[in-house]
C-alpha cells in the first residue's frame, strides 16, 4: 500500500494535461507524415524515462502479404511501430496500448473558428481533434510510466507501452506490432469508455457497391436507367438486413439500440449534369456480430443484394467488393482475471465499481486477442465525442483513468 500511495502521489495531473495538449497539437491524421512525427516524439519521451525502446519502420509489402492483414483505407507510404518496455523478468505482465492516429477534421467551418488541433482548454475539458479518440488514453499511458519513474518504483515484471498507427483505418499498427513479436500476458487499450470497461467489440467491414444504370441524354431520360433510382431498392435491402442482424444482440449490448449498424457513408453517381448516370458507387460499413466469422457477415450482405425482386437489378446485379479496413469482432476470454483486476483498480480510485459492456465498433482489441494477448478497453472520454467537431475529453476522467492504470500496473507487474 505504501508503494501504491507513493505512485499515486507522483502522478502530475497538470503535467498530464500539458502532455495531452502537446499530443493533440500534432495533427497526426492517419497516413500523414505527422503520424510518424508523433511516434518519434513518443519514442524520445519514453527513452528519457529509461524504458527499452523499439522504434522501427514497417515493411509494408511484407505486412500486406501476411495472413490476417487487416486492410487499410488511408494512402500510406510509410509507417512506424513503437514499443517501450520497462525493467523486469519475463514477458510483459501488462501492456498499455494506444493509437496515435486521428481522423480528418471534416468541415473546418463546423469548428466555429477554433483550431481543430489547438488543444483548447476549459475548466473541465480539453477540446481538439483526437482529444477523446484517443490521445487522452495515450497521455494516461505515458503518465503512468512517468509516475512510476518519479516514485522510484522498479517493477518485478515488465510493463510495456504500445503506441500504434493506423488504428482508424483497420489496425495495421497493432498487426505489425504483434507480428514483430511484441506480446504480453494482458493488455488494456485506453480507448474512451466513459468509466465503463469494454470487454468485447463488434467488428466492422468496409464494403463498396457498384449499381449500374444506362446512360442517355437528360432530354431523353426515358431512354436510360438512372443509377440513382436503381440504388433505392438496394438501400432499402441494406436497412432490412440491418434490422435482421440486430435481433437478439445479447446481454453485453443491453441498452444499445443498434449494436451492429450497417451504414452507407459515401455515394457517388454521374459525371455530367445533363446525362442519365450509368453508375453509382456507394461505400459503407457492415457491423460484424460477436464471434461471427467475417466471411459469414460478407455473405449475408452479398446474399441480401443478390436476391432483390427488381427487374433491372436481376439483369444487372449489384457488384459487391470489400476494400479498406476489415475489423473482425473480438472479446476478452470468459473469466480472465484482467477484468476483475481492472475493475478493482477503478473502484479503488473512484469509489464505485465500473460497468461492463461491449462496443459496436471495431478496434485493436480483436487483433490482440487473436494474437494471444487478452485485452479490454478502459480509458478516458465519451465515444460520442469521437470523430466530431465538438471532440473533447473530461479532465476528471483523464485523472481517474491515469490513477486506476497506475494501480493496475503496480499490482499486475509487482515491485522489487
Amino acid at each position: 500500500m505504501d508503494v501504491e500511495a507513493r505512485v499515486l502521489d507522483a502522478i502530475d495531473e497538470a503535467g498530464t494535461v500539458r502532455l495531452l495538449a502537446d499530443l493533440v497539437r500534432v495533427p497526426s491524421v492517419t497516413g500523414t507524415d505527422a503520424e510518424s512525427d508523433l511516434q518519434d516524439r513518443c519514442a524520445r519521451q519514453l527513452a528519457e524515462w529509461d524504458l527499452d525502446v523499439d522504434l522501427w519502420k514497417f515493411d509494408l509489402d511484407d505486412l500486406r502479404s501476411r495472413e490476417g492483414f487487416p486492410g487499410t483505407e488511408a494512402e500510406r507510404s510509410e509507417g512506424y511501430g513503437l514499443v517501450a518496455t520497462s525493467e523486469g523478468e519475463g514477458p510483459p505482465a501488462l501492456i498499455l496500448q494506444g493509437h496515435v492516429d486521428v481522423v480528418p477534421i471534416g468541415d473546418a467551418a463546423k469548428w466555429e473558428g477554433q483550431d481543430p488541433f489547438g488543444a483548447r482548454l476549459t475548466a473541465t475539458a480539453l477540446h481538439g481533434r483526437g482529444a477523446c479518440d484517443m490521445k487522452a488514453g495515450l497521455a494516461a499511458n505515458l503518465a503512468v510510466v512517468r509516475a512510476l519513474r518519479a516514485a522510484g518504483v522498479r517493477l518485478t515484471r515488465p510493463l510495456a507501452v504500445h503506441c500504434v498507427v493506423s488504428e482508424e483505418d483497420g489496425g495495421l499498427g497493432a498487426f505489425a506490432t504483434l507480428a514483430r513479436g511484441h506480446t504480453g500476458e494482458a493488455a488494456v487499450i485506453t480507448e474512451p469508455t466513459s468509466g465503463s470497461i469494454i470487454t468485447a467489440n463488434a467488428g466492422a467491414l468496409t464494403f463498396r457497391l457498384e449499381v449500374a444504370g444506362r446512360a442517355a441524354h437528360g432530354a431523353t431520360r426515358y431512354e436510360g436507367v438512372n443509377a440513382v433510382e436503381a440504388f433505392w431498392p438496394v438501400f432499402q435491402a441494406v436497412r432490412r438486413l440491418e434490422r435482421e442482424r440486430n435481433r437478439d444482440a445479447g446481454p453485453l449490448f443491453d441498452g444499445n439500440p443498434l449494436p451492429y449498424p450497417i451504414e452507407i457513408g459515401t455515394v457517388r453517381a454521374g459525371d455530367w449534369a445533363s446525362s442519365v448516370p450509368d453508375l453509382l458507387v456507394a461505400e459503407g460499413r457492415l457491423g460484424v456480430r460477436l464471434d461471427e466469422d467475417p466471411a459469414d457477415a460478407r455473405a449475408a450482405l452479398e446474399d441480401a443484394l443478390a436476391g432483390l425482386d427488381d427487374p433491372w437489378l436481376r439483369d444487372n446485379p449489384v457488384a459487391v467488393t470489400w476494400p479498406g479496413g476489415q475489423f473482425a469482432s473480438g472479446r476478452l476470454p470468459e473469466g480472465h482475471p484482467l477484468l476483475g483486476e481492472t475493475a478493482r483498480a477503478v473502484a479503488d480510485v473512484t469509489g464505485a465499481g465500473p460497468g461492463t459492456t461491449a462496443a459496436p465498433y471495431g478496434s485493436d482489441l480483436r487483433l490482440y486477442n487473436a494474437g494471444g494477448v487478452p485485452a479490454l478497453h478502459y480509458g478516458p472520454g465519451d465515444v460520442r465525442f469521437a470523430h466530431a467537431p465538438r471532440e473533447q475529453v473530461d479532465l476528471r476522467e483523464l485523472r481517474d483513468v491515469t490513477r486506476a492504470l497506475a494501480l493496475l500496473a503496480v499490482r499486475r507487474c509487482g515491485v522489487g
